[in-house]
């Protein structure tokens, strides 16, 4: 190694503590997804079941009062999603060459805007709890 290789111990020692650190943020923050996702699913049953039980007893239009405001069943609209298999087979109702389809979604795919950013990725070790 020359000299232009040579890393200060600080700096070294800094590395080691940001990887530390690092790796400790990446363990609590699994551990809040994992208690958010339970969260999530608990509040969803929860959902369906004041929803099931104001469509059965026709309250639809009812708003519940709560400490700090309302809540009200409304009906959402969630589109799908824009994939190349809905975009082909929309193409295919419009234009009759399949050529000229295939060509189109060929064009499409390979002319994406592709964007790459260096981002640490933590792989566990098997029989490890974090």
């Amino acid at each position: 190694m020359n000299s232009s290789q040579i890393v200060p111990i600080s700096q070294k020692q800094d590395f080691v503590q940001n990887v530390q650190k690092w790796a400790l943020l990446d363990v609590q923050l699994k551990k809040i997804n994992e208690k958010t996702k339970e969260y999530r699913d608990y509040k969803h049953k929860l959902s369906e079941s004041i929803c099931t039980y104001l469509n059965e007893n026709n309250l639809q239009n009812t708003k519940i009062e709560i400490s700090n405001g309302e809540i009200k069943l409304y009906e959402k609209k969630e589109y799908s999603p824009l994939t190349f298999t809905y975009i082909e087979d929309c193409l295919a109702k419009l234009i009759t060459d399949k050529s000229q389809v295939d060509f189109i979604i060929q064009y499409l795919r390979d002319n994406r805007e592709v964007t790459t950013s260096p981002e640490l990725r933590r792989t566990v070790k098997k029989g490890s709890d974090a």
